[in-house]
């Protein structure tokens, strides 16, 4: 059986549930994560759209963007829970909003040719100037 985890918002007001089966986790340094993280970089996972559930405060969700491509916050917080993607067909969990604990770690850094000039990575994850572009990877 799949294991599910649990994600909420700040404030609480919204909760989802997804499958621990995530495709993939990257550290995304493009400006529009940073801008709606008020951080260097956004970690995502990526998993398929079907498997995100929401399970409270569907009427608080502050979604910026287009049903098949958004950035989905919280109205009462403005926490950014996730990103849909792909046409609508994928969904990038901010990994900061999991209360459980994922079985996947972030892989790579994408999108740092714009990554804020400030903040220096100090890891030895692989770094892209811009998204992957092979199958099942972080790109958007």
């Amino acid at each position: 059986m799949v294991r599910k985890l649990a994600g909420k918002c700040f404030c609480g007001a919204v909760h989802y549930t997804v499958a621990n089966e995530f495709i993939y986790a990257a550290n995304c340094h493009c400006s529009n994560c940073r801008r709606t993280t008020g951080s260097a970089f956004k970690p995502i996972a990526g998993i398929e759209r079907n498997k995100l559930d929401l399970i409270k405060g569907q009427d608080k969700l502050l979604i910026f963007g287009e049903r098949d491509g958004n950035d989905t916050h919280c109205k009462i917080c403005g926490s950014l829970l996730y990103s849909i993607v792909r046409e609508g067909a994928f969904v990038h969990v901010a990994m900061g909003t999991l209360v459980d604990e994922p079985s996947i770690r972030p892989t790579a850094h994408i999108f740092v040719g714009s990554k804020a000039g400030w903040f220096t990575i100090t890891d030895d994850l692989p770094q892209h100037q811009a998204h992957l572009v092979a199958a099942g990877s972080a790109g958007e």
